[in-house]
Formats: C-alpha cells, sequence, structure tokens
C-alpha cells in the first residue's frame, strides 16, 4: 500500500482495508519515515516524527517510568514506538505506557512476541505544539474506555497535566513541578522539571 503524502498535510486520515497484526507491521515498515495508529473503526491515521523537543520531553518521562518500573517490578513499561492492539480492535501507541506483567502473561509465549492485544493499566500522552488537543482527547477517553486504569495527558507549552481515571471526571492541574501515580502506579512520581523544559540545568 505505497503511498507519498506531503509532511505539510500531516497528520492524515486515510482508509484503509483489515490488516491482520502481520500485515499491519509490514506495511509500517515499508513507511518507516512515517508513524501509524488505527482506530476501531478502520481509519488509518499516519503521523510524522514527532518533533525534536516533543520527543527530549517524552524522553524524561519515559525515563522516569521505566526507572521506578525497574524497581517495582510488577509490570512491564513500554515507549512511544510500541504498539497495541485495543478490545475495540484500535491500534495505538501511547508515549509510554505501564502494563501489570500477570496481565501480559496470559497472553502466551507467541503471543506476546507480537503486538499486545490489551490496552495498558497506565497511559501517558505527551501534547506537543502541532497536536490538535480534541483527538488526543478522545484518545485518552478511548483508552479509559478499554481497561487503562489511569491516563495522563501532558502539556508541556501549558505546564499542566490532565489526569484520566475510570468512572470519574477529567481533573487537569497546572503549575505542578511533579505528579503522582495512582491506582495501579501508585508510588511512581513523576518529576516534571525535564519534561516541562529538557535545558533545565
Amino acid at each position: 500500500m505505497a503511498f507519498l503524502i506531503d509532511e505539510a498535510f500531516l497528520p492524515a486520515t486515510l482508509t484503509a482495508p483489515p490488516m491482520s497484526d502481520d500485515e499491519f507491521a509490514a506495511f509500517c515498515a515499508e513507511h518507516p519515515d512515517l508513524q501509524f495508529e488505527m482506530t476501531a473503526e478502520g481509519e488509518l491515521m499516519v503521523m510524522p516524527p514527532t518533533h525534536s523537543d516533543t520527543g527530549a520531553c517524552n524522553f524524561e518521562a519515559a525515563g522516569e517510568l521505566r526507572a521506578w518500573a525497574r524497581k517495582d517490578r510488577r509490570g512491564i513499561g513500554c515507549d512511544s514506538s510500541t504498539g497495541f492492539v485495543l478490545p475495540n480492535g484500535a491500534r495505538r501507541s501511547p508515549d509510554a505506557s505501564w502494563t501489570l506483567k500477570s496481565r501480559v502473561e496470559q497472553l502466551g509465549a507467541r503471543k506476546r512476541r507480537s503486538y499486545w492485544h490489551l490496552c495498558p493499566d497506565f497511559v501517558i500522552e505527551v501534547k506537543s505544539e502541532s497536536d490538535r488537543l480534541e483527538p488526543l482527547q478522545r484518545k485518552m477517553a478511548e483508552y479509559l474506555s478499554q481497561g487503562a486504569q489511569l491516563g495522563w495527558l501532558i502539556d508541556p507549552q501549558n505546564r499542566s497535566v490532565t489526569i484520566y481515571r475510570p468512572n470519574s471526571e477529567v481533573e487537569t492541574r497546572t503549575g505542578l513541578n511533579q505528579v503522582e501515580g495512582e491506582g495501579p502506579v501508585a508510588g511512581f512520581v513523576l518529576d516534571l522539571t525535564y519534561v516541562w523544559d529538557p535545558f533545565a540545568d
């Protein structure tokens, strides 16, 4: 399914036929300069590579989650290149995520070597200046509807964190220097110093 889209028109939404995990992986491999997600309705979301400053923010957030997960040992953390197939069939790649090992182990050895067919217990999305807020909000709501127990939408430009919890009102906090995990990631504390400013001393 070769195509060419000028970066000025990205992100873009295309229609695509249903794809198996292997077909989706092969399709992504044909276009290594782009990132893809797919909605539950089968729409293919085509995105340019993350802007460098947003990538630096992602790196800081994912790095802190990794350090905590290594000590906690109950779950598996994943970075922004990881694809998940949610229960509704959507293919998503949160900027950082964490899933209980017991849930991953239930998939079986063979399925663990492919895309995990589950929604992570905890997801982080970092908004870039080029991101539109509404699609990110819909994505966060989808994670919660598909089984996530906690989600953080981080906006470095406004220095805000919007917290998503099941069966609860969405909460946006501003002017904070750290945000504390709860539920599945209780004990995780994300220091936002370098997320807000990767160039900070």
